[in-house]
């Protein structure tokens, strides 16, 4: 149970768990291959943080963790997220989205886009997670 700052701070943002990550999450387990869930499923940020996750090439791992995070800028706010206040890793659901924003810093950073990788890891600490607690959900 989460419980909204009575002095002023927003709520933590939940995203629906029958949301696409649960549809790639299934798919997952039935074949393991990312890249059929993000074409069967490509609202789901969960697919796309691992086709970055698994991509070599930064360019490519770039395109597709920006995918991921816009995917799941979409969902934050149909969640009813406006900008800002917690994104609890600990919830499965939001999990996709993380990865895709961890994903994104990283891969900014690889490619020398400094002040987007800055960016994408103020938003994890903004989000009240951090580079490691999301790292480690891989």
């Amino acid at each position: 149970m989460t419980h909204h700052d009575l002095l002023g701070g927003p709520a933590p943002t939940l995203l629906p768990a029958d949301g696409p990550d649960a549809t790639v999450r299934a798919a997952l387990a039935a074949d393991g291959d990312a890249r059929s869930a993000a074409r069967a499923t490509p609202a789901s940020s969960l697919a796309w943080a691992l086709l970055a996750e698994q991509e070599t090439d930064a360019v490519a791992a770039y395109a597709y963790a920006r995918t991921g995070y816009h995917r799941g800028l979409d969902a934050l706010r149909r969640a009813g997220w406006r900008g800002q206040g917690p994104v609890p890793a600990s919830h499965q659901p939001n999990q996709g989205f993380l990865r895709a924003l961890l994903a994104l810093a990283e891969a900014a950073d690889a490619i020398g886009e400094q002040e987007e990788a800055e960016r994408c890891a103020r938003f994890l600490v903004d989000s009240a997670t951090s580079a490691d607690e999301v790292r480690a959900l891989r």
